[in-house]
């Protein structure tokens, strides 16, 4: 077996590795510590010759790991000898108890307690299943950083005194939209990078919808699980014609539909139904949203209207000066580009996203629509400035410069 193969089972197993070792050692760190030498071990191991069940040779290499670690500490000399004792942790994970755990390690990896780039790394490390290296590159941090950042992350958990348990049922739904925000911000990433050369960085995104499709599995009743997969299915549906054979951004109205994903488009209308059965919250109006482009065969056969009153629904339920951009784009096509700069304008006046490249790129859009060229050109390089996707810099720039001089 091969490093590809080890990789894989890690990538499937790891969760519920560390879920186990964590229930069974009560310490997150450890457990997460002990997992990672077990992989260790198995890149040296099993090209030699394969286990019959990897996942198990893991768990039980992982378990001896954690125990050797506890009775290194004199002081937890009790806690190794029930462990040693305990003959359930070398059985198969159990299937009836094995999602409360993976559950619980989700809501753990997502706690409050630590900042959102703490939470996005460790999330990634202990229920994704990537390597520092991997996490590194999806967000272009170095690697130490990463590394920083999910060690910070488990002292931080350890010292709150974490429970690894599920929350009770009072504080699960409140908890778990930090852990749907954590996700979110994954897969934004992925669907349009904040920075570097790629606009698209499908890996990452993929690694999102995985987890995202998890956390269903685990969480049937709660529609913004689903509402969160359909608005990730549905927006990664239309990543193959979202760039060109170079890598340059397609915008759009541009954009080949025919290349848009049928299967993804498919399954994106599955979870948005079932979301719909209970209401639409945050992620399920922004899924409607893509839905309705989805559907549509033409920008210009958008119903934009319906797009315009879901985003006022989205600015009630999670108001955001994003939401507020998206609706005057929206605006501007049901309505045209006047009554869209107004809300524009509002935003500016409010200083409400202060540094971002997102406000003059659709100030000189709509300045362009209008004819005030100048105003658009100068607002356009605005935003290539501010713009760290270099991607999305020269799109911009490409923009300014064919408005040309007055």
């Amino acid at each position: 077996m091969g490093t590809a193969d080890i990789e894989a089972v890690w990538r499937i197993e790891s969760a519920r590795i560390v879920a186990a070792l964590t229930r069974f050692t009560g310490d997150f760190g450890l457990a997460e510590d002990a997992a990672q030498e077990a992989v260790a071990e198995a890149l040296v191991a099993w090209p030699r010759g394969s286990p019959a069940n990897p996942a198990g040779w893991l768990m039980a290499t992982a378990r001896r790991r954690a125990i050797d670690a506890i009775r290194r500490r004199a002081a937890l000399q009790d806690r190794y000898a029930l462990l040693a004792a305990d003959p359930v942790i070398d059985q198969e994970i159990d299937p009836d108890r094995i999602d409360d755990d993976v559950l619980a390690l989700m809501f753990v990896s997502c706690h409050p307690v630590l900042p959102r780039e703490a939470r996005v790394a460790l999330t990634l490390r202990v229920v994704g299943g990537l390597s520092s290296e991997e996490i590194a590159r999806a967000f272009l941090v170095p690697v130490p950083t990463v590394q920083a950042r999910v060690t910070r992350a488990k002292k931080a958990i350890a010292a709150a005194g974490v429970p690894f348990e599920l929350p009770p049922p009072g504080a699960r739904r409140e908890r778990l939209g930090g852990v749907l925000s954590v996700l979110y911000v994954i897969f934004t990433e992925g669907s349009t990078a904040t920075s570097g050369e790629r606009l698209l960085r499908p890996d990452v995104a993929e690694e999102a919808i995985r987890l995202v499709r998890t956390l269903a599995a685990l969480q049937p009743d709660e529609p913004e699980v689903h509402g969160l997969l359909a608005l990730c299915e549905l927006t990664a549906a239309r990543f193959p014609a979202r760039t060109d054979p170079q890598g340059a951004p397609v915008l759009l109205a541009d954009q080949d539909r025919r290349l848009w994903d049928l299967s993804a488009i498919r399954r994106g209308l599955a979870a948005l139904a079932t979301a719909s059965e209970r209401g639409l919250g945050q992620y399920g109006l922004q899924a409607a949203i893509a839905a309705t482009h989805a559907s549509a065969p033409s920008v210009e056969q958008t119903n934009w209207a319906r797009i315009v009153r879901l985003y006022e629904a989205l600015g009630r339920v999670a108001p955001s000066p994003v939401v507020e951009l998206n609706r005057a784009v929206a605006v501007a096509m049901a309505s045209g580009p006047a009554p869209a700069l107004a809300v524009v304008d509002e935003l500016i006046a409010s200083n409400r996203l202060p540094g971002s490249h997102l406000v003059p790129t659709v100030r000189g859009e709509l300045l362009t629509r209008l004819g005030r060229r100048s105003e658009a050109r100068a607002e356009l390089a605005l935003a290539a400035r501010l713009c760290a996707n270099q991607r999305e810099r020269s799109v911009l720039l490409g923009k300014a410069a064919a408005l040309g001089g007055d």
